[in-house]
């Protein structure tokens, strides 16, 4: 229970389902670290920036993804790999949206709330 307390943010679901929500707040706690270049082609991370990141990007995926990825110690390696696994995902999401977004109509739903609910989601 105290693992969960300590992260920052909801760890990356084997799945993938939350994997672009979960791609901007690494990139936004990495680069609030000044630890954003480790994710980066060509940098020139010193090791103890790369240790720092690995451990933040391990701490930050479902316990399976770690298993998974468990030989992998260079946070750029790892990051790629998990862009390749599942970057599919914004070929599918964004279609999706953009229909939803076409199909939205403010008649469609009983409440306010509900319309705001759905407009947020398609949004997100």
């Amino acid at each position: 229970m105290a693992n969960i307390e300590n992260r920052k943010f909801i760890a990356l679901d084997i799945s993938g389902k939350n994997y672009l929500s979960w791609v901007l707040d690494v990139k936004l706690h990495l680069s609030g670290k000044k630890l954003r270049h480790t994710i980066d082609e060509d940098n020139t991370a010193s090791n103890e920036e790369r240790v720092t990141a690995l451990i933040f990007l391990r701490h930050h995926i479902d316990d399976g993804l770690k298993y998974e990825y468990l030989t992998v110690e260079n946070p750029l390696e790892r990051w790629q790999n998990l862009n390749d696994r599942f970057e599919h995902l914004k070929a599918v999401v964004l279609p999706k949206a953009l229909n939803d977004w076409s199909q939205l109509r403010f008649q469609d739903f009983k409440t306010v709330l509900e319309y705001n609910s759905t407009l947020f989601k398609i949004v997100s």
